[in-house]
């Protein structure tokens, strides 16, 4: 199974995340016995989506205990190179954007959250301030140069 390595933030967030889900169980417990009430469950549209909520639950559920239970949190440590956790500052013309190098179980675009894995991610790992890395995207090949590493 892969190693995963995530930030205290996404570990803390998945631990909510996973209480309340937790919280909602007696709900759906709730939900399920009152759409058997109705009787005969071949045709109970009330029974068959209770079910499915409990399903599509249970399995997030898993999926959080299962990251929770084999991720390793990221420590920040000072590089020189680009590494999982480093925060990355890359500039393409004339604009700047941020990213935190995540683990794919983080990454998150709108939060310029990048995964290691994803093509720009890629060529960014391993790279060191003023190194020069370009790759393909839909729109075609998009240059950047690395301007500050934390």
């Amino acid at each position: 199974m892969k190693k995963l390595e995530i930030t205290a933030t996404k570990r803390d967030e998945l631990t909510r995340e996973l209480a309340g889900l937790v919280a909602r169980r007696p709900q759906i417990a709730e939900d399920l016995a009152y759409a058997r009430s109705f009787g005969d469950l071949s045709e109970n549209a009330e029974y068959d989506a209770a079910r499915e909520a409990q399903k599509v639950l249970e399995s997030r559920i898993q999926e959080i205990e299962a990251i929770l239970g084999q991720a390793t949190i990221i420590k920040a440590k000072k590089s020189s190179r680009v590494v999982l956790g480093s925060s990355v500052k890359v500039k393409n013309g004339k604009k700047e954007t941020t990213y935190l190098m995540v683990d794919p179980v983080e990454a998150n675009p709108l939060q310029s959250k990048l995964s290691v894995e994803s093509p720009l991610g890629l060529v960014l790992m391993g790279q060191k301030v003023g190194s020069e890395v370009e790759f393909s995207a839909p729109k075609g090949v998009i240059k950047y140069t690395i301007i500050e590493i934390a």
